[in-house]
């Protein structure tokens, strides 16, 4: 009676969804889940709210759409960009309800301002297919996400602003802890897992007393809360939102915050970049608030005194973001990560660490060593052209790291490295051990 099929009832109601992958080895994948309400109009910088119920079945087969962001230098999506973005994707292998999979949700990269989790790249069907369910989340990014303002602060019941991107991925969690058993998924296993910018957000998240049981595992791929993006006292993000309010025109009107709230998205965005320009922060001016609610203090403060949850955790790197030559280069995450790993140490939990080298044989013999989201191919099984990352932003990266053909060259040695990652990744989220036996020892 427990097999999963359509419609999958959740808690605002039942949804149907579509199935991708081999004949024998399907994976269920459903697209476009509202967890939370769409945050416009007034809900603009506010805490996410509960989503409403529907009657009928909701059919997820396509992504929700983006958070609003500028789209350069690369649109890495092509989706459609809206303030209603607040929806997840469930990626499930699993035949019944009752299977108890491991959870990994997905935090994209591109900083605090930039990237999507409905990127076809990440809903692939190959990383599920090792027996674990994968969620990807959508969060409002940039001002959108992150503005302080003493006027917000003021309106709020708990005092404090921003954060609302880190609001949105909590009510995520929430919403698996509700939901993820209807897809086979075990609500007492999560790991949030990210990339780069999403490598930022598993940092903060893991150090925020809000997040208490609704994480059990972390994996931070290319970034920390740390160099470039530390955390900051409220009380400083706050003013960079009175530079912000008065740059888009609205700080002397008799109600500023309704006048900029009446404002649309694309003006919001605009104004964004151009302060971002004017201070000379090519990631912009948002960052997580120490707002003693979400943050007690900077996420770097409170692994280096062991207070973080206490959960299993993966650091990695790519050698190219630690030695170059790379479009991206980040030696600071290695402090970033002792840090974190001795943090976790404190608190009684294993913490292991790894540098991905693998780099596809044309770009190899070129030069190239392992650029900045390089892993992402072989973490989620596309060791064939089959996605546009490959000629698109692949290739821009490639280049910065040395390649000089457009041809990456894959080969069977991709095929594994992908195929013993995916392994190794999933028997972490299914344990909290990386080590698979026959492969390398952690």
């Amino acid at each position: 009676m427990d097999t999963l099929k359509d419609p999958v009832k959740i808690d605002t109601g039942d949804i149907s969804g579509t199935i991708i992958g081999n004949i024998g080895n399907e994976v269920h994948i459903y697209r476009g889940i509202p967890y939370a309400a769409p945050p416009v109009g007034t809900l603009r910088w506010r805490p996410s709210q509960p989503a409403e119920s529907w009657t009928g079945i909701r059919e997820c087969t396509t992504f929700g759409k983006s958070s609003p962001q500028s789209t350069e230098p690369v649109n890495l999506t092509g989706m459609p960009l809206s303030e209603d973005c607040l929806y997840l994707n469930v990626l499930t292998p699993a035949r019944k309800t009752s299977e108890k999979l491991p959870v990994m949700v997905w935090m994209h990269g591109g900083g605090y301002t930039q990237g999507s989790g409905s990127d076809p790249l990440v809903n692939r069907f190959r990383l599920p297919q090792n027996g674990i369910v994968l969620v990807t989340v959508n969060m409002r990014l940039g001002s959108i996400g992150l503005l302080a303002h003493p006027l917000l602060s003021k309106e709020s019941p708990d005092g404090v602003s921003g954060n609302y991107l880190f609001l949105d991925i909590i009510a995520a969690l929430e919403w698996v802890q509700r939901n993820i058993g209807s897809f086979g998924g075990d609500s007492d296993n999560v790991t949030v897992i990210g990339e780069s910018g999403g490598g930022w957000k598993v940092n903060c998240l893991m150090a925020s007393p809000m997040t208490k049981g609704l994480i059990h595992k972390g994996i931070l791929q290319s970034g920390a809360a740390g160099g470039w993006a530390p955390g900051l006292p409220l009380k400083d993000l706050e003013a960079m939102g009175q530079k912000f309010f008065t740059r888009l025109g609205v700080e002397k009107d008799p109600d500023p915050l309704k006048a900029a709230r009446d404002l649309s998205w694309e003006k919001i965005i605009e104004t964004e970049k151009i302060l971002s320009e004017e201070l000379n922060l090519p990631i912009g001016p948002w960052d997580s608030a120490v707002d003693g609610r979400f943050l007690m203090d900077a996420p770097g403060n409170i692994f280096r005194e062991g207070k973080q949850n206490p959960v299993p955790v993966i650091t990695s790197s790519n050698l190219g973001e630690l030695t170059g030559p790379g479009m991206v280069l980040m030696p600071f995450v290695i402090p970033d990560y002792v840090n974190i790993l001795n943090g976790v140490n404190k608190s009684g939990q294993n913490g292991y660490a790894c540098i991905f080298g693998q780099v596809p044989g044309k770009w190899k013999q070129d030069g190239c060593v392992a650029f900045h989201g390089l892993e992402l191919s072989y973490l989620f099984g596309v060791w064939d052209k089959s996605s546009p990352w490959w000629p698109g932003i692949f290739h821009l990266l490639a280049r910065g790291a040395g390649a000089k053909t457009p041809d990456p060259g894959l080969s069977d040695a991709d095929k594994n490295v992908s195929i013993n990652m995916m392994a190794m990744w999933t028997q972490f989220a299914r344990t909290g051990n990386p080590n698979v036996e026959g492969l390398i020892k952690w």
